[in-house]
């Protein structure tokens, strides 16, 4: 079985770690002729369009806007078209639903991230997008 890799989803959070990740899906995507979508996932509830956006909120919107600024740059640099995406909730669980949704091919995520709980081996994201997507994951370390 082939599997034609068209969409790539990759979780950015700013880290090392997570931009590896984005240089691994770049090279896959120059070599499968794919566009990626840089997902970040702020890890707040997710506001309501009639709710007055907090200075939290604020905070992690120019955080995202930033990481998306140079992971965009990244990709346009490789000739890759780039398309970002922010989401609110549980980083993995949102990850896993907007893959299966959006119907993404293949999942490149960095093996740790920002996530204050560190894992022996893989970051607890990494690790529950691995053992709970029904598509591809690609960990990059």
């Amino acid at each position: 079985m082939v599997i034609k890799i068209k969409k790539i989803l990759v979780p950015l959070d700013g880290s090392a770690n997570s931009f590896r990740g984005l240089d691994v899906a770049i090279h896959m995507a120059r070599e499968s002729h794919a566009t990626i979508t840089g997902l970040y996932v702020a890890g707040i509830v997710k506001p309501r369009t009639s709710d007055p956006i907090t200075t939290l909120e604020k905070i992690l919107l120019g955080y995202a806007q930033k990481i998306m600024k140079k992971a965009k740059l990244k990709a346009a640099q490789k000739g890759i078209l780039f398309f970002d995406r922010v989401s609110y909730g549980d980083d993995g669980q949102r990850i896993v639903e907007v893959a299966e949704k959006q119907n993404f091919d293949l999942i490149v995520i960095g093996s740790r991230g920002m996530g204050a709980a560190k894992e022996l081996f893989l970051g607890s994201t990494s690790n529950y997008v691995l053992h709970k997507s029904k598509k591809p994951v690609l960990i990059v370390k």
